[in-house]
C-alpha cells in the first residue's frame, strides 16, 4: 500500500503545519513524556471506541480503520451507525467546533464512501457535556469541501523550510514549542 497521511494530521496541520514534523521527531518516545493532561484525558476517553467496547449494537462500527485512495489519507473512525448512515467523531470536551474537527469528519466521510458505505449524516459529539454538533456532509457543504481539498493539497506539499509566521496564541499552547525554532513564546 502507498504511504498515506493520517486523518489526525488534518487537525494538527490547521493548528500549526510545523507540528506534524515535530511530532515525528518524537518517534516512538512515550507520549507520557510530551502529551499534556488534556491530550492524555482525550486519548483515555476514546478507549471504548478503540477497543470496540463502546456498544454491542451490530449496526455500529467502532474504531474501524479507513482509507481513501483519492486523498491518500487513512486512519480510524470513532463510530459509524449503518442503520442511520451516521458518522460520529467523539471528542472529550468540545468548547469550540474547530475547522480541524470538521475536516477530520470530511476525511472519514470520504474514506467510508470510497469503501462502499453510505454516509448521510455526520456529527461531532462532546462526551463531557453530552452535546452533539451536526455537521453538513461534503456534498451539502461544497465551499467547505473546496477548503478541505485545498488543505489536503497544502499538507502534501508542505515545506518546513518555507517562510513561516508564528502565531503567539497557538505557540503558547503548542506541546512542541520547545522544539520549534520560530515559536513565538
Amino acid at each position: 500500500m502507498e504511504p498515506y497521511m493520517p486523518i489526525s494530521y488534518l487537525n494538527d496541520f490547521i493548528f500549526c503545519p510545523r507540528s506534524i514534523y515535530f511530532h515525528q521527531l518524537y518517534g516512538r518516545v512515550s507520549q507520557r513524556l510530551y502529551h499534556t493532561t488534556a491530550q492524555t484525558k482525550g486519548k483515555a476517553a476514546h478507549k471504548t471506541v478503540d477497543t470496540q467496547t463502546y456498544t454491542t449494537a451490530k449496526s455500529v462500527l467502532q474504531g474501524m480503520e479507513v482509507y481513501s485512495d483519492r486523498y491518500k489519507i487513512g486512519g480510524k473512525i470513532d463510530t459509524y451507525d449503518a442503520s442511520k448512515s451516521l458518522l460520529v467523531e467523539r471528542k472529550k470536551k468540545i468548547k469550540v467546533v474547530y475547522d480541524g474537527y470538521i475536516y477530520q469528519l470530511f476525511a472519514q466521510y470520504h474514506c467510508l464512501v470510497e469503501m462502499g458505505y453510505e454516509v448521510q449524516k455526520m456529527k461531532l459529539y462532546s462526551m463531557d457535556d453530552n452535546k452533539s454538533y451536526p455537521i453538513k456532509t461534503p456534498p451539502e457543504d461544497t465551499e467547505r469541501q473546496k477548503e478541505f481539498d485545498d488543505i489536503v493539497h497544502k499538507m502534501k506539499n508542505f515545506d518546513l523550510n518555507e517562510a513561516f509566521v508564528a502565531n503567539e496564541n497557538k505557540c503558547r499552547y503548542c506541546i512542541y514549542n520547545n522544539l520549534c525554532d520560530v515559536a513565538a513564546c
